[in-house]
């Protein structure tokens, strides 16, 4: 059949197979659209103001973590006088707390236990009180002794108008408020 017949040029197209044809429109991406960057944007923005609010705790934060520590190392004293059979005291003024041990007739700082050692406040100085009150005796000092049983109290730590309370009900339940 000769090239010159109109029409043959159609039915030729027409017989390749399917994977010969190019589409009409081919978009090529290259990348990332508008909306795409701003969303990674806002998730950077809110990660980093997470950092940020953890790297640097405000006075209220430090005082409530500072008095959760405090409890926790106060339940682990009653213990620990209950254990060893022999009183143990909270010692606190200040800018510092240490836990003592009483030996014969007189206190000494307890060693050997890397819990109960003497630490200094994040924040000093704090203001300290304790109800019911023991006077106005300084440094301030809570005696756990041997028994389960013990004096119920409220030890309140404050820096800054911040407050923060530990309440012992004297049964070895410490709460901070």
């Amino acid at each position: 059949m000769p090239m010159s017949v109109p029409g043959n040029e159609r039915q030729r197209r027409q017989w390749r197979p399917p994977h010969h044809r190019r589409p009409a429109c081919r978009r090529v991406f290259a990348g990332f659209t508008l909306l795409e960057l701003l969303v990674v944007l806002v998730i950077v923005g809110i990660m980093l103001g997470a950092v940020a609010l953890n790297a640097n705790p405000g006075d209220r934060q430090l005082l409530q973590n500072e008095t959760q520590r405090i409890a926790l190392l106060l339940q682990l004293a009653r213990d620990e006088a209950i254990v060893r059979n022999q009183p143990v005291a909270f010692e606190a003024d200040e800018y510092r707390y240490r836990f003592l041990i009483r030996n014969d007739s007189q206190w000494s700082a307890l060693t050997g236990d890397e819990q109960l050692r003497e630490r200094e406040y994040r924040r000093a100085p704090l203001n300290l009180m304790l109800q019911p009150s023991s006077g106005d005796r300084r440094p301030l000092r809570i005696v756990f002794g041997h028994e389960p049983v013990d004096k119920a109290f409220a030890l309140t730590l404050t820096y800054g108008g911040q407050s923060a309370t530990i309440r012992a009900d004297g049964i070895g339940n410490f709460q901070v408020e």
